[in-house]
């Protein structure tokens, strides 16, 4: 290579060990042709910074560090040299990259976060400072009682024969998880592994994988509590007089109140089909038992104003024949005067009881011509009686103390399923 192969550097900007190093060097050829370089991997997770359940990806900024031996680069010693971060493009370097990467970038304030340093030996460690968006498969079924596990994939375009790579330390070779803090999530575990990604050949792969537990305390904060809230606010109603129809109608502004939460916590997750969460379960169910609280107090409200309109009536007719008693019209005989129809003569009698008797012998045939008659009409109206005295409440206000018992009791055991189905399985 011409001395100028170096680029904007020259032997006189070089330090003489470099000089001599790079001397004959090409970098466009990888060490070590009598088999695969073994690339020793270790990360340093500085932070991470958002999880995102929209996009369904993670944020990270991380410290990787590579190392390798170069015998092209042995020199006589024990000592290493640091070089500057700019002379990277005289060495040849791995082509790792993240596959899952969306968008990344390397931090260059105030200038490229790199650094190169050349042991005795010909190893050469070669650290960057990355920050990538990073793609995660979620399932929130469970969300926000979730667990997601996500991954952090390195791998080459070099092919299993050119390339190897190995975690220096095994699980070690990953530091800083343990102490990071997160807003929602906490770090559950963490665990390194070796594989190989297969497309046309194999190539070499490193993976970490991570699990996250979401924090439920600041949901239950600010969605169960204020649900439950609204639930046991709707039966306030129960107490309530039936004829206080304004003070009952209150619960028509705790289903809008309901409706507005279920819309507000279904705006930071995806719309996907697929997820019926359990945030959506839950309010749900808040939203059914504060709809049946409105349905209780409207059939409550329809016996009542049925039960009224019978005793209303049944009024009226003990009226109507208390006003009829007093006029005489219907007793043919007083009871003040129970001997007058003993003193008149049997003469009298005889043409008084011949029309009677005609009648009742009448209305005793009429009644035994009946039932062959009319047999299935009278049944069919038996039966509709039978179906509408089941519908019929005797005293409507046992409606609201039974609901006082029933819907408590009803919302505390859905709740006692619903806590043991997503905190246990």
């Amino acid at each position: 290579f011409p001395n100028n192969h170096w680029g904007e550097w020259n032997d006189s900007q070089l330090q003489p060990t470099i000089q001599r190093l790079m001397k004959g060097y090409n970098r466009y050829l990888r060490p070590n042709f009598n088999g695969p370089v073994e690339i020793g991997m270790s990360l340093d997770i500085a932070s991470i910074d958002a999880i995102s359940e929209i996009n369904m990806d993670y944020t990270a900024t991380i410290f990787l560090r590579q190392r390798w031996r170069d015998s092209r680069l042995v020199f006589p010693g024990n000592e290493s040299v640091s070089v500057d971060g700019r002379l990277v493009s005289l060495l040849w370097i791995p082509d790792t990259f993240i596959p899952d990467s969306k968008r990344s970038f390397l931090h260059d304030v105030t200038v490229e976060n790199r650094l190169i340093r050349i042991f005795s030996n010909g190893t050469v460690l070669y650290a960057l400072s990355i920050t990538a968006t990073i793609a995660c498969n979620m399932d929130l079924t469970k969300y926000p009682m979730d667990k997601q596990v996500c991954t952090l994939q390195l791998e080459s375009g070099y092919n299993i024969q050119d390339v190897v790579f190995y975690w220096t330390r095994g699980n070690d070779s990953v530091k800083g998880l343990d102490t990071l803090r997160l807003a929602q999530y906490s770090v559950e575990s963490y665990y390194t592994s070796v594989s190989e990604a297969v497309y046309e050949t194999h190539y070499p792969k490193l993976v970490l994988h991570f699990s996250l537990r979401r924090n439920v305390l600041f949901f239950i904060l600010e969605t169960y509590v204020p649900s439950t809230l609204l639930v046991v606010l709707s039966w306030v109603s129960f107490w309530i007089s039936q004829s206080s129809v304004p003070a009952r109608t209150c619960i028509v502004t705790t289903v809008l109140t309901m409706t507005t939460l279920m819309m507000g916590a279904r705006t930071s997750l995806p719309n996907a089909n697929c997820f019926i969460k359990a945030i959506d379960v839950y309010l749900g169910i808040c939203f059914t038992f504060i709809f049946g609280a409105l349905l209780e107090y409207a059939c409550a409200h329809f016996y009542t104003m049925q039960h009224q309109t019978i005793v209303d009536l049944h009024r009226e007719l003990l009226r109507e024949f208390a006003e009829s008693n007093g006029n005489g019209v219907v007793p043919i005989v007083s009871s003040s005067q129970p001997t007058q129809s003993v003193d008149v003569g049997s003469t009298a009698e005889e043409p008084t009881e011949g029309p009677a008797n005609s009648d009742v012998k009448n209305h005793a045939a009429s009644t035994e011509k009946a039932p062959s008659q009319g047999c299935g009409l009278s049944s069919v109206k038996d039966a509709s009686r039978r179906a509408a005295a089941v519908f019929v409440v005797e005293n409507p206000h046992n409606i609201d103390s039974h609901a006082r018992t029933v819907f408590p009791a009803a919302f505390l055991f859905v709740n006692i399923l619903y806590w043991l189905y997503y905190l246990f399985l």
